[in-house]
């Protein structure tokens, strides 16, 4: 499975793990794209907001399993490091288990989810129509949807994060043949759309089980006792539930960002909308460098090895850090150019650009609490990064509640990084702790 598992830490190591998440995430983007594109070709407006919407509800249902992705890459890399095949076999199983049961849970209660996403998301009669239609189609790959987050945990954990590559290159790949094929080609219009993505989602859950077909070859994939063993599952519950904890509190924050942001009238919230894409673009690039860290610091603590896990921490920063420079260099030289393309409404323009400052400095301000966040999910200390993410939101609220009052607009975003700061720091206190557990 990974026969060079404690071979020495490497910059071309960290690199060959990074490299392939990065490419992995920019095709996200390029989907999203092909999706609006293809249904703006129906002349009408509702089509492209019925997909919008309901891609979003989605994706906002999904991303309460995101601690699947997260756990199972932490466990997985300590099972590595410790050198128990046996559990790392088993780990995928419960993972691919607690996928399965999820999706088909999200199937079951489709009507009463998708009546509350329409009442805290209201839209016109004709765009919600279609988007049910939309939804009622992918819901059906939800199970296989959210497997593939503990796949992809899995195969981060073991380094092959080249095959995470290629999974999503296909299934992004197939998605954009059919909706080109369904939308323009058949004309089954945003019907096409969610048959395409319901397609490639089984497809890609199916490609997922195969490049993990080396863990189907050890007889504890499927040992039962060992799967549903209680004190593991116990240990997998405490960790999954401090993640999904802390990543409710981190979306909290940015959903607050947003209405806050709506007080300051609707060219400076699409300012804000645009703006906030920068930040999506860091943490894009960001999550090649912190997924290779949750897996070498995961190793080296299941190895019990404290100068591994440091040399991981360490190296992985340093090109994180590096990543970050890059970035505040392209947005402070190319930034208003990237506005541009985002948006061809002058007063938007204008408004982004007054903000643009904070775009520059948010990914150096940001780089250490990105960092720990891999390095403190590769060694499981998931109650630090609940506890640390409580403290930092407290300290968002604070900030907001001086800086709103002195600085709008401009003190909402100084109130982002002041949290973005609290979480590198809260988390850099607790770092001492995490290192004397691997000893």
């Amino acid at each position: 499975m990974n026969e060079n598992l404690h071979r020495d830490l490497t910059h071309a190591r960290v690199l060959k793990i990074a490299i392939p998440i990065v490419l992995a995430n920019a095709t996200v983007p390029i989907l999203g794209a092909v999706d609006t594109g293809v249904v703006g070709q129906m002349q009408a407006a509702a089509p492209i907001g019925a997909v919008g919407i309901g891609a979003i509800i989605l994706t906002a249902i999904y991303w309460i399993f995101g601690f699947l992705r997260m756990g199972t890459t932490g466990l997985t890399a300590q099972a590595l490091g410790a050198g128990d095949r046996g559990e790392v076999a088993a780990l995928l199983t419960r993972s691919l288990l607690i996928g399965l049961v999820g999706g088909a849970l999200m199937v079951l209660m489709q009507m009463p989810l998708f009546f509350g996403a329409f009442l805290v998301a209201p839209a016109s009669p004709e765009v919600e129509n279609l988007a049910r239609d939309y939804m009622a189609i992918r819901v059906w790959s939800a199970p296989g949807a959210i497997g593939l987050y503990g796949i992809t945990g899995w195969l981060i954990a073991c380094e092959r994060t080249r095959a995470v590559l290629i999974l999503q290159l296909w299934m992004n790949g197939l998605n954009i043949a059919l909706d080109l094929w369904f939308v323009l080609g058949l004309g089954w219009g945003v019907n096409g759309v969610a048959l395409a993505t319901f397609l490639a989602e089984w497809s890609g859950f199916a490609l997922g089980l195969w490049l993990c077909r080396e863990a189907f070859r050890r007889p504890e994939w499927r040992v039962w006792s060992q799967v549903f063993d209680r004190v593991i599952l116990k240990r997998m519950a405490v960790v999954n539930g401090d993640i999904m904890m802390r990543s409710a509190m981190l979306q909290t924050l940015f959903v607050s960002f947003l209405f806050y942001g709506a007080r300051f009238g609707d060219v400076t919230l699409a300012a804000n909308q645009i703006l906030l894409q920068f930040l999506h673009i860091t943490a894009y690039a960001m999550d090649g460098f912190a997924f290779g860290a949750e897996a070498l610091v995961g190793q080296a603590l299941g190895a019990r090895n404290r100068d591994g896990l440091r040399r991981a921490a360490v190296l992985s920063s340093f090109w994180g850090g590096m990543i970050v420079i890059l970035l505040a260099l392209v947005f402070a030289l190319g930034g208003g150019l990237i506005i541009d393309l985002m948006t061809n409404a002058p007063e938007v323009r204008i408004e982004a650009r007054l903000y643009l400052i904070w775009m520059v400095l948010a990914p150096l301000l940001g780089w250490a609490a990105w960092m720990l966040d891999g390095i403190f999910i590769g060694a499981t200390r998931t109650r630090d990064l609940r506890n640390m993410m409580a403290l930092s939101f407290a300290v968002y609220l604070a900030a907001l509640a001086i800086c709103l009052p002195l600085w709008g607009n401009h003190g909402l975003w100084v109130a982002l990084l002041i949290s973005f700061l609290a979480r590198g720091a809260t988390l850099a206190w607790k770092y001492r702790q995490l290192e004397a557990q691997a000893g």
